[in-house]
């Protein structure tokens, strides 16, 4: 009895060294490596605050890609601790990433393109775009959607890919922007007044210069091009007001803005009613 107790006290003592070893190699190595996903998690997000081209969204979402790819090997590093194959535990979680992969292909094509979208910025919360089909303001900019409202006040939710995958339309992108003005008049009526009344609103930019163009001779008017820049803020209230503007100021100056007319000449209507005088 003595003797079978001595092996059974041997073996469960070389049990508790050599697992008591590897759960203790395993708690060191799941503390190092929290500690350290954290403190590169914290630092990757440090790195991007450096630099104004980086979302916040994005800062975030690297960061936390950072942290979570340290725990997996960490995790991995604590089963491999207890003697599990992690090239095979690696090769099933490797297959059934793939099969959720292209389960949710839609879905990681639209993070994909929201990383894009927050990356490369063709354009930012506030300003006023036309893509994919959607025009109106940017509310905010996630990894899968975009927000917009439209001018009626509008919720618009549109996929990150079908935005990257069209052409973009960014009409706050710059602090100025140009109107086109066409108005035609009378062939007796003058041109410099028109250039006069555009040079009078005080939004219009003095640099670049307004211009007043002759488009096309027509058949019943002259058509004119009237080219002015104003700042983009004022884009659509100079618009308004300048077309109300040129109409009455047009009827205050005696200049007609004619409408298509043609003249019809009756041939032999002449004879025809002399004939019935007789």
């Amino acid at each position: 009895m003595e003797e079978g107790t001595v092996a059974a006290v041997g073996q469960i003592t070389a049990l508790v060294t050599s697992y008591g070893l590897s759960v203790i190699g395993a708690l060191v190595l799941l503390i190092i490596g929290w500690i350290g996903a954290g403190w590169a998690s914290r630092f990757v997000k440090r790195l991007l605050s450096r630099t104004d081209k980086v979302d916040v969204t994005l800062r975030q979402f690297f960061a936390s890609l950072v942290r979570y790819f340290i725990l997996a090997f960490t995790v991995l590093a604590v089963l491999s601790q207890f003697g599990v194959q992690t090239a095979s535990l690696i090769a099933v979680f490797g297959a059934a990433g793939l099969a959720v992969a292209l389960a949710l292909q839609g879905t990681l094509g639209d993070v994909a393109a929201g990383v894009m979208l927050l990356l490369f910025r063709p354009f930012k919360v506030g300003d006023y775009v036309e893509v994919g089909g959607v025009a109106g303001t940017v509310k905010s900019i996630t990894l899968f959607v975009t927000e917009f409202a439209t001018p009626d006040n509008v919720q618009v939710l549109a996929p990150n890919a079908q935005i990257w995958g069209s052409a973009v339309k960014n009409y706050s992108h710059h602090a100025t922007r140009r109107f086109d003005l066409a108005v035609g008049i009378a062939y007796e009526d003058s041109i410099d007044q028109v250039h006069e009344m555009i040079k009078g609103e005080s939004r219009v930019l003095a640099e670049p210069a307004p211009e007043v163009l002759v488009s096309e001779l027509g058949d019943s008017s002259v058509n004119l091009i009237a080219r002015f820049w104003v700042n983009a803020g004022d884009y659509w209230s100079v618009r308004c007001d300048l077309t109300k503007a040129v109409k009455e100021r047009f009827d205050g100056a005696g200049i007609s803005i004619p409408y298509p007319q043609r003249v019809v000449h009756m041939v032999g209507a002449t004879d025809s009613v002399a004939a019935a005088a007789e």
